[in-house]
């Protein structure tokens, strides 16, 4: 079955919800047709064998269900039976009772089968669909003979694709937004090629190896590594551990699973409040988390955890920005690698580009920047076509983490330019309009050349490929030493420079400075009281200004000979002032003045000027001092560094690294396309 013959399987099924309308809202849908398709799967799969488990039924009679369950596994073939005597096609039989016998029929299902349906709330759905008289339409369009649902028609790779399709076309009813997309298989083949292809162990007779991925859907993900794990060594004995916390999808995930009969562990919950999986290390990871969704419902979990266990925990590193916790995941998984000593974990997982730069120095996300990479960890970023997945049309990066890196990688990442590798889809998926070639239909293969440029690891590599059709030429890969992408954020200051003068104008100002105009405020409750506050704060008000008034204009450009003159004349109209009344009357008879004295403190330090403050960005592979003596002293010689504020930073520019420089065109080519327009648009206006 190809990818057309999956499509026309999801659309068949997907029309049956014509049958809905009215009773049901478009993003209703699919609390119908999941439960309804995954049933109906199970219901074929033991078509075969439906008569050797009922004839087997008598003789179990009596028996533990341990037994039971034994036996009746034994005959279906698959980890799975149903003891009921109806079948789906049955259930039209009594129409009168199918809404019970359906009930029925499913608590007769193995208890893993009745779990998973519990998770899709189904017993709602027969409720309602009986109380709208849709109950009967509805099983008769899943019975029809024009959908064969048997492993026979559907394998069950393709199943799993059936699956995921009616998901995607569920997803885009429910108008959901960009964060909850699902990943292509071409995507996920690239992911498992780059994290699996250099592993020399794979081929070892049977090799036991883990794979986790704590955002799995429909366990797409975990499916393709096992298969690529698989054909590597048919002897390997991969098991899939997941999680994820929309029903729906763990639903599907668990069913499919539970259909192949994989070895595999899928937990229902937030991976970041319920970790289904404290405990465990795993050798491969693989994730493709919602982009920018915001985890503030999780935000007091997770910052306990941060503050209580910091890097004994899980998210020591960093908190990133409440609205997207895409580097939580990271973090997540970075927690459950393996030692190094015990063979390491190879990490791979989907971003958006905010992660690569989002976050000054300092921040949370450059903070956990910072830790994977002077760890070590970042092997390599793909920066992906946009326009490859379903429900955004945003770019995507596949960034690869490890802690085994090979001998030559260490202390090193490899940055991949992959952004032209793709093919324009014949027929547009929501938001998908590109795909990236896999070699199938005698097109250009860009997986396979994605991953031997990430195998060949050559800086400024350059290659001829295939790009919708045209062939290009591009430099597609770049080496970099860790510390090229860290740099020291330096505090530049410069000294206060302030002229002073009791003038009338400036004396005007204390109204709007808040240390003096709070004079006149009162915080007691007593009326009588609060009046008498506010009249002596007003008194005391017009006692400062008589005494500035009394001042003669002078401008001082020394702070200290104006703080003698200001406190002689406070003391003719005998005032003495608390400190913060003091500086707010110097706030307001003070200018910024260039040629004027530099404000010191009581150490004979120069002062600051805030307003003159700024930042500099030097790259950690610099010296502060020779950058500082060569960037910012020869424009503002009396500037200095506050080594106090320096923090250190990270960021990943990858499209800066791959920008090409195109000039402009020639003006005389600009200006006759000019001139053509003008005469083109003469002619439309002669004709009306």
């Amino acid at each position: 079955m190809n990818a057309a013959q999956h499509s026309q399987i999801a659309s068949f099924i997907w029309s049956i919800c014509n049958l809905l309308r009215g009773p049901y809202k478009r993003n209703e849908y699919r609390k119908v047709i999941l439960p309804f398709t995954v049933l109906r799967r199970f219901d074929c799969i033991l078509a075969l064998t439906k008569d050797k488990v009922l004839a087997e039924l008598p003789h179990l009679y009596g028996k533990s269900d341990n037994i039971v369950s034994e036996s009746l596994i034994r005959i279906t073939g698959v980890p799975f039976y149903n003891k009921s005597q109806m079948d789906m096609t049955k259930l039209l039989d009594d129409t009168d009772n199918i809404a019970i016998n359906l009930q029925s029929y499913i608590n007769d299902f193995s208890p893993k089968v009745q779990k998973i349906i519990e998770y899709f709330a189904f017993s709602e759905q027969i409720a309602r669909l009986q109380e709208a008289n849709l109950l009967y339409l509805i099983i008769k369009e899943f019975v029809n003979d024009k959908l064969d649902l048997s492993p026979q028609a559907v394998d069950n790779m393709q199943m799993g694709l059936v699956f995921e399709e009616l998901i995607r076309i569920g997803a885009e009813q429910s108008n959901e937004e960009a964060g909850e997309h699902f990943t292509p298989r071409e995507v996920i083949k690239l992911m498992v090629n780059l994290l699996l292809s250099p592993e020399a162990d794979l081929a070892k007779s049977h090799v036991v190896k883990t794979i986790f991925d704590p955002a799995c859907g429909t366990g797409g993900m975990l499916t393709a590594a096992e298969t690529y794990i698989k054909e590597l060594n048919r002897d390997a004995k991969p098991h899939m551990y997941g999680q994820d916390w929309n029903k729906e999808s763990y639903a599907v995930c668990c069913s499919d699973m539970l259909i192949k009969g994989e070895d595999a562990t899928i937990h229902y919950g937030c991976s970041f409040e319920d970790d289904g999986f404290t405990a465990d290390r795993f050798d491969y990871m693989l994730a493709n988390p919602p982009f920018g969704v915001e985890w503030k419902k999780q935000q007091k979990t997770i910052k306990d955890e941060h503050e209580k266990l910091g890097y004994g925990g899980r998210f020591g590193a960093g908190l990133p920005r409440i609205n997207d916790g895409s580097l939580l995941f990271l973090q997540h998984m970075i927690s459950k690698m393996r030692s190094p000593e015990e063979g390491g974990s190879r990490i791979g997982i989907v971003f958006n580009g905010s992660p690569l730069f989002t976050g000054d120095a300092g921040s949370g996300e450059s903070n956990i920047r910072r830790w994977i990479i002077e760890n070590d960890w970042l092997e390599a970023i793909i920066a992906m076509p946009d326009q490859l997945f379903y429900n955004t049309g945003i770019s995507t990066y596949i960034w690869i983490v490890t802690n085994k890196k090979e001998t030559h990688r260490k202390g090193r990442i490899q940055l991949i330019d992959a952004r032209q590798f793709y093919h324009k889809m014949r027929k547009s998926l929501g938001n998908k309009r590109n795909v990236i070639g896999d070699g199938d239909d005698n097109r250009f293969d860009h997986i396979s050349l994605i991953t031997r440029i990430h195998s060949d690891f050559i800086h400024d590599q350059k290659l001829e490929f295939e790009s919708n059709s045209e062939t290009k030429t591009a430099i597609v890969s770049k080496i970099f030493d860790n510390q090229d992408f860290g740099y020291s954020k330096i505090t530049v200051e410069r000294p206060l420079r302030l002229n002073f003068q009791a003038s009338s104008e400036r004396i005007a100002r204390l109204d709007r400075v808040s240390a003096f105009a709070k004079l006149a405020v009162s915080k007691k409750k007593d009326p009588s009281e609060k009046l008498k506050e506010i009249e002596a704060g007003k008194a005391l008000q017009e006692k400062i200004r008589t005494a500035l008034k009394d001042m003669d204009d002078t401008l001082y450009r020394n702070r200290e000979q104006f703080q003698k003159a200001l406190k002689q004349a406070l003391a003719k109209h005998k005032l003495s002032l608390p400190a913060a009344l003091n500086k707010a009357i110097l706030e307001a008879l003070s200018e910024r003045d260039e040629s004027a004295d530099i404000c010191t403190d009581s150490k004979g330090r120069p002062e600051p000027d805030t307003e003159l403050r700024d930042t500099e960005n030097v790259p950690l592979k610099e010296d502060i001092e020779a950058y500082f003596q060569r960037e910012v002293l020869p424009h503002v010689p009396d500037a200095w560094i506050d080594h106090s504020k320096t923090k250190i930073g990270y960021e990943i520019p990858l499209n800066r690294h791959f920008y090409v420089y195109t000039p402009p065109r020639p003006q005389e080519v600009i200006e006759a396309e000019m001139k053509a327009l003008e005469r083109e648009i003469a002619e439309l206006l002669e004709g009306i």
